[in-house]
């Protein structure tokens, strides 16, 4: 919804920005280097690069922005050497590629961006954020056809992602959530083409994969679908039981701000859902308030 937004920083040293990988070609723009530099060339170029940058940062400690500078140059050396091979889907089978949708005109793109994600995580990525388009769940009007086909868009490529994690042993150590920024009301907006306006009151995700408990659901909303009112999992709730799954306290997790120290909760009393978890609570950790 918010373009570049999405996958910026936020309020993280900008040494963790994100990369943008297209489901077309170019998949990384300015990725590939001048074709009239050699492969030996470029390689003595960057090993010199390298130990001026590092004599460099040496002078300038403390420096984020020039940090994150310099590690992003040497993030795009790497990727000239090896990311072409990692983004290459013409190497998938026929049966994989079938798999997430893209012998389907509907399914192709979303598909792409899916199994993309399958090549990134078995190669090490961290984190992949996999972004449908620009507000194209926000039906406040015309919902009857728009809405089915955003479904039929994602739903399938999204089945085949976890499906393919699973059979290549990546799941249980992999996280997936799928998810928007909020819910929907329960009631129609705008008569002449029916749509349904925002709820942050209560909405939706789900998660696979990671130490989550397989085929459970937790939480309801009251009779109209409108508000949260049992098991209710705020934001703070959400993040404090992922960062326990990535093996974190997120009562002590913090980065240095400009202000003073940040952390993901913010200060609110997050408190792990241990429901839809595999393992309970061991040793009574809980996230406690931040000081």
């Amino acid at each position: 919804m918010l373009g570049v937004d999405n996958w910026t920083n936020g309020w993280l040293p900008s040494l963790y920005q994100g990369t943008v990988i297209r489901p077309r070609e170019p998949r990384i723009l300015n990725l590939d280097p001048p074709p009239n530099v050699p492969p030996s060339a470029r390689e003595r170029l960057l090993s010199l690069l390298a130990d001026v940058n590092k004599e460099h940062l040496a002078e300038h400690p403390g420096e984020h922005d020039l940090a994150a500078r310099i590690a992003s140059y040497e993030l795009a050396a790497r990727m000239q050497i090896s990311a072409r091979e990692a983004l290459d889907i013409s190497k998938e089978t026929e049966a994989t590629q079938k798999l997430y949708g893209l012998d389907n005109p509907k399914t192709q793109e979303f598909g792409t961006r899916c199994l993309i994600t399958r090549r990134l995580i078995e190669r090490g990525v961290r984190f992949v954020q996999i972004c449908t388009g620009d507000q194209h769940w926000d039906h406040h009007g015309n919902i009857l056809t728009a809405l089915p086909t955003r479904c039929g868009i994602v739903d399938r490529p999204s089945a085949a992602l976890v499906q393919d994690l699973k059979a290549r042993g990546l799941l249980d150590s992999t996280i997936v959530h799928w998810g928007g920024e909020m819910g929907r009301l329960p009631v129609i907006q705008n008569l002449k083409s029916p749509g349904r306006d925002h709820n942050t009151y209560g909405f939706s995700v789900w998660m696979a994969g990671g130490g989550i408990k397989g085929g459970c659901m937790h939480g309801e909303t009251d009779e109209f679908g409108h508000h949260a009112v049992k098991d209710v999992v705020n934001h703070f709730d959400y993040h404090a039981t992922l960062l326990h799954l990535f093996g974190l306290d997120p009562a002590k997790l913090s980065f240095p701000r400009p202000n003073g120290s940040g952390s993901l909760l913010d200060g609110q009393n997050g408190q792990i859902v241990w429901n839809i978890l595999k393992r309970g609570p061991q040793n009574g950790l809980t996230a406690q308030k931040s000081t």
